[in-house]
């Protein structure tokens, strides 16, 4: 299949993600027009002002619902990011554990395998699009392993849906990884099918880094914004549980969906992002080296001496698509700097 080309016409689901603004920026960077899916009014406008005349936005109120994406995917469009997902962000107020409890308990996971199909079968394959770009995750990588193992693309967790297709509590953290491998899974079976266009998937690890989606306070920010800020402002770290323990800039994630429409080497192919394996205490550490004395120091340097069990080999996404990692100093830093202003507002 061809790749986008400049100038094309993109349309982008979820528009006013964390993650999806700046992969709007970035799209819009390299000379597209940019057409978002939002569920109100309101935060179209948001993002109109945000970006100018080059975006636009339509309305998709409820995107679980059957047909959701039908007008949206009726426009004239060369590519599709599709990155709009049912989670929510409410209730992440306490410490690592309970609050990747309360996401995964606020969302359907057959929600997100549907969804795929509602866009994907909804009219893209129909009108020549070239490529799909998937916002997926590096939950659906994480097959249970023994001891420390590295993950890449070539892994899939097959365990999560199975654990939540038999239910009951023991489900936990499994329904959100079995969302995010069925989303994926449906997407490319689509392909494999219809065979009309090509598909790219991006997985990123924990995603951190600059906020310029709208924000009315601590409880409105997105998942891991709001556990990066509770964590530098309590007085001890977090722990992690839960977690893959490897981040990645989100300025980096955008842009590889931004390359990932136009590389003529990315159609088929999932990549899997990652700069580096983290402790909490090292935002701490970061921050305080940096001059931030406001930050409470936790337990200075432990951090560096945990090696997660899991690490996620993100080196793919620079040999294939050129892309260089912001460094762990880098992101961190400029995250504080903008949750701290836009806070303070």
């Amino acid at each position: 299949m061809t790749p986008i080309t400049s100038p094309s016409r993109i349309l982008v689901t979820g528009a006013n993600g964390y993650i999806a603004t700046w992969i709007i920026k970035a799209i819009l960077d390299n000379g597209h027009t940019v057409i978002g899916t939002v569920r109100s009014s309101s935060k179209g406008e948001y993002l109109r002002k945000l970006f100018g005349d080059k975006f636009s936005y339509t309305l998709v109120p409820n995107i679980g619902e059957a047909g959701a994406f039908d007008e949206a995917v009726k426009q004239d469009i060369d590519g599709v990011v599709h990155s709009a997902s049912p989670v929510s962000s409410q209730g992440l107020t306490t410490g690592l554990s309970s609050g990747m409890l309360s996401v995964v308990q606020q969302i359907s996971w057959r929600v997100c395998r549907n969804m795929v199909y509602e866009v994907l079968s909804g009219g893209v394959h129909r009108l020549g699009v070239k490529r799909v770009v998937l916002t997926s995750s590096v939950a659906a990588c994480l097959e249970p392993k023994e001891g420390q193992y590295t993950y890449t693309e070539t892994d899939w967790n097959v365990t999560s849906p199975k654990i939540v297709e038999k239910g009951g509590p023991e489900a936990g953290g499994h329904l959100y990884r079995a969302s995010k491998v069925l989303a994926e899974r449906a997407a490319w079976d689509f392909v494999k099918k219809q065979n009309s266009f090509d598909l790219v998937t991006i997985l990123p690890t924990v995603v951190f880094g600059p906020v310029i989606q709208e924000v009315n306070g601590v409880d409105s920010l997105s998942p891991t914004p709001g556990l990066f800020w509770r964590n530098v402002t309590q007085t001890h770290a977090m722990t992690g549980k839960g977690l893959s323990l490897n981040s990645v800039d989100v300025r980096d994630v955008a842009l590889a969906h931004a390359i990932a429409l136009e590389s003529p080497v990315a159609g088929g192919e999932r990549f899997l992002l990652s700069a580096q394996p983290f402790q909490f205490q090292d935002q701490k550490d970061i921050l305080r080296e940096a001059g931030f004395t406001e930050i409470p120091e936790g337990v200075p340097g432990s951090g560096k001496t945990t090696v997660p069990d899991v690490i996620a080999d993100g080196s793919k996404v620079t040999r294939v698509l050129g892309i260089k990692y912001r460094s762990h100093e880098e992101m961190v830093v400029d995250t504080y700097k903008s949750l701290k202003e836009l806070l303070s507002k």
